[in-house]
């Protein structure tokens, strides 16, 4: 299997005050091309400061993290947003959509970044918002759009440059429980045409979306399961 993201004996410690708080504590797992992974754990588990080093939004303490085919562990600021407009698509709870563009310049954000010329960051924009279900809504203000809507505008976002990865950060947290399940359909259908999917959430019911699930506590992978719930180890823990 390709790899599209390794991690390797992962670590990430904050000093607060005289304590040392271990976020991350020697984890290491990779993820394959096409995979649909969910990351799980209660509060405190050290999920979300991982989002942010795959998400190439921190750096660890120590460990390697590789990018599609990328060590990015040691880069420094300007390299790291490079390669986190490039290569990977994000996509967050709260949406983070400009309101006072429409939906399509919402999409176009990301080819803004990386210089894509006008007449073709259009077209690609109009693409994406067809491929999860927009078409005709491409002039709507974010305040025109439902809360399912504007994440699919958000999901469109994320796929516009064509990334290796999608990071999905609590993509149902403001979504009622109707909407929720819509969202996931639409990212498990994307992951069944070959989009890899990375997912932070909490609610187990949306983790079964997933086609395996690693679960978090302290700091450390205490479960690594598909979604027929057998465990992968080998694959999980590279050596």
């Amino acid at each position: 299997m390709d790899y599209i993201l390794t991690i390797k004996n992962l670590y990430k410690f904050y000093q607060m005050g005289d304590e040392v708080v271990k976020a991350i504590n020697g984890i290491s797992f990779n993820v394959g091309e096409g995979e649909f992974l969910a990351i799980m754990g209660a509060s405190g588990s050290g999920k979300s400061t991982l989002m942010n080093i795959i998400g190439c939004l921190d750096s660890p303490t120590r460990g390697e993290y590789v990018l599609a085919g990328r060590n990015v562990a040691t880069m420094d600021h300007d390299t790291l947003a490079s390669i986190r407009n490039k290569t990977l698509g994000f996509v967050f709870q709260n949406f983070n959509l400009l309101p006072r563009l429409t939906a399509v310049e919402n999409v176009e954000l990301p080819l803004i970044y990386n210089g894509t010329p006008a007449a073709t960051r259009s077209a690609l924009a109009k693409s994406a918002l067809i491929s999860v279900g927009l078409e005709g809504r491409e002039k709507y203000l974010p305040t025109q759009l439902s809360g399912g809507q504007q994440q699919r505008v958000a999901i469109a976002r994320a796929l516009v440059n064509e990334p290796s990865a999608i990071l999905a950060d609590e993509p149902t947290g403001n979504l009622d429980s109707t909407t929720s399940i819509e969202i996931m359909e639409l990212l498990r259908a994307l992951n069944n045409k070959g989009k890899t999917i990375v997912m932070i959430t909490h609610e187990e019911d949306i983790a079964a979306h997933a086609k395996r699930v690693i679960t978090l506590k302290d700091g450390q992978i205490v479960s690594d399961t598909d979604t027929n719930n057998n465990d992968i180890p080998m694959r999980a823990h590279p050596q």
